[in-house]
């Protein structure tokens, strides 16, 4: 037996994942434990649920794999702060005592975050080697180009290479500090959303608006090339010196300072969100057509956390050269423990590599799964009033005539999803047909802003019946976004016509799958509204107790969790 584990911590949202003998076994985030979102720390309790899973202990592992080399980052930072030195000390000073502490020293920081009970060798790789790695070889292809785009590693930006078996090589890379997940974050910073987790609001939001600075955007700010690559004028963002995302001059180019947090959105938020959209697709787009030019590949891997950008993917689907597309459904920092895990057994061992079909990823159902007696304890600990059923079809049928009522359900059933998106196991579900339900979940239960939209999760077998997507295609990471047809599914059909699909088959989540089949039976709609299970500001719920507090605290009408049924009106202590 070979067991591998992988990490990724220190900057934002730090995991565990443990491969043993070339299987993904369990892969889970931090922040789901400690209910911190985003979570940086050391992945204490995500390392805990992965060894627990397998049943070894720290001592058993072969190798540990970190996701990044903190030498070459920390080079990079330094090398920043005395170019614009002394603009930059107060960044410097900030920064300053984490990496003298801690992130300088972090060999000894994993071992000692393993009990002190792994005593073999500890593996670095580049952090884009490790984005690459977790795209190309859990995906169904023996031969792919590979393309990853985010803020920042250690120097690298963007990269572009090929995966051929069991090795990746990169060719390419834009280096810091030009960055297309930079230039998107600091307009996420400006229209007043949090940067590293706020850009998915800035997606939502393009709709609304029109691209009339996409010009001004490429003119001033951003050079692009024929190729993809591209370069900033440095002189409208803060991030080198700063503590800011951008500058002055910036902000005199769009007539104002950064919109404040909270504050009412205005037109100019909505035509910049909609316009550093268009040139984030652009990009994009040619990198790929660079991509293809060079290495003549029909498919195409994705990483990073601009390939949670589901709107350029979808363009890129639609006009790309690529024949297939596969996209790391954990395709952030998280996915980088995934990425140098596998990176160790496939290139590092020099293990043969047998693409899977759909991929190895199991429907990235990888996390924590609780079972029905360990439920049952924890709703009595709660007080809670619940139905259990032994017969799942049963379950389904009451679970799926409550949605046809018109009411919205928490569904907490197997393992939990690894990556940012819920796929049906830790998820708030409810009637798409229904005009009013986009602005109810908005409102009632999500607590966040109205313009977001929802995602519907769709029987594969129905998808072209209601969405612009290719018979062949699948979607089933909700990481793809097509044009809805008609309108007959309104709650998930957003301003421009789009949706961000989830392909739902019997083969990757049977169960979730057969809850679809169920409410198709009884409604003639093979189509959900699929949100993730949690309220704005937390991360996804983690465990029973978490998604019963959810349930409680927001006006959820209905909550399944494994074989247990709870209804708002039945508990206790009321409906709020």
């Amino acid at each position: 037996m070979t067991a591998i584990l992988g990490l990724s911590a220190y900057y934002h949202d730090s995991a565990a994942v443990l491969m043993v003998d070339g299987e993904i076994v369990a892969a889970a985030q931090e922040e789901r434990f400690s209910r911190k979102k985003h979570d940086a720390d050391f992945p204490t309790a995500a390392v805990d649920f992965c060894l627990r899973r397998a049943g070894i202990s720290a001592a058993d592992l072969d190798y540990v794999g970190f996701y990044e080399k903190p030498l070459l980052k920390f080079d990079r930072l330094l090398e920043t702060y005395l170019s614009y030195a002394p603009i930059g000390f107060r960044s410097f000073w900030k920064a300053m005592p984490n990496w003298v502490t801690e992130k300088l020293h972090l060999r000894r920081e994993i071992r000692r975050g393993l009990d002190n009970l792994y005593r073999r060798r500890i593996v670095f790789c580049h952090h884009h080697q490790s984005h690459a790695a977790s795209a190309f070889f859990p995906s169904p292809f023996d031969e792919a180009a590979i393309l990853t785009m985010d803020g920042v590693g250690e120097w690298a930006t963007s990269t572009m290479g090929i995966g051929r078996g069991n090795k990746i090589e990169l060719t390419d890379e834009i280096r810091f500090p030009h960055s297309i997940g930079l230039l998107y974050s600091a307009f996420t910073y400006y229209c007043g959303f949090r940067v590293n987790s706020g850009e998915y609001k800035l997606m939502g939001l393009a709709p609304y608006g029109q691209p009339k600075y996409a010009s001004l955007i490429k003119e001033r700010l951003v050079k692009i090339h024929d190729d993809g690559s591209f370069e900033l004028n440095m002189d409208y963002f803060g991030y080198c010196q700063s503590l800011t995302m951008t500058t002055p001059r910036f902000h005199r180019l769009f007539g104002r300072g950064p919109r404040e947090m909270d504050s009412s959105i205005e037109p100019l938020d909505q035509d910049l969100a909609a316009s550093i959209q268009v040139v984030t697709e652009e990009i994009v787009l040619r990198s790929a057509v660079h991509l293809h030019e060079k290495t003549k590949a029909k498919n195409l891997c994705l990483a990073g956390g601009v390939a949670l950008n589901c709107v350029a993917n979808g363009r890129l689907l639609r006009e790309g050269p690529f024949d297939r597309v596969w996209i790391q459904p954990a395709a952030g920092d998280a996915g980088g423990a995934l990425g140098v895990a596998q990176l160790i057994w496939y290139q590092l061992i020099g293990n043969l590599r047998d693409p899977c079909q759909p991929d190895s990823q199991r429907g990235s159902l990888l996390g924590p799964q609780y079972s029905p007696q360990e439920v049952r304890e924890v709703m009595g600990s709660c007080g809670a009033v619940y139905d259990s059923y032994a017969d799942t079809q049963e379950l389904d049928q009451k679970t799926a005539a409550l949605l046809a009522d018109g009411k919205v359900v928490g569904r907490f059933s197997g393992r939990a999803e690894f990556g940012p998106r819920a796929l049906g196991n830790r998820s708030i579900l409810g009637d798409p047909r229904r005009p009013d339900m986009q602005s109810t979940m908005n409102l009632k239960i999500k607590f966040r802003e109205s313009f977001r939209p929802f995602a519907p999760a769709v029987l594969a077998g129905h998808a072209t019946e209601y969405f612009g997507i290719g018979a062949e295609q699948t979607s089933p990471y909700m990481l793809l976004v097509c044009q809805t047809k008609g309108d007959a599914l309104p709650a998930v059909t957003h301003v421009d016509g789009s949706a961000r699909v989830q392909t739902v088959d019997d083969q990757a989540n049977p169960r979730f799958a057969a809850l679809l089949n169920e409410f198709h039976r009884q409604t003639g709609c093979p189509v959900l509204i699929n949100t993730s299970f949690n309220v704005r500001g937390e991360p996804i719920v983690g465990s029973p107790a978490d998604a019963y507090r959810c349930f409680m605290k927001t006006r959820m009408d209905a909550l399944v969790i494994e074989d247990c049924l709870l209804l708002k009106e039945r508990q206790n202590n009321g409906a709020k």
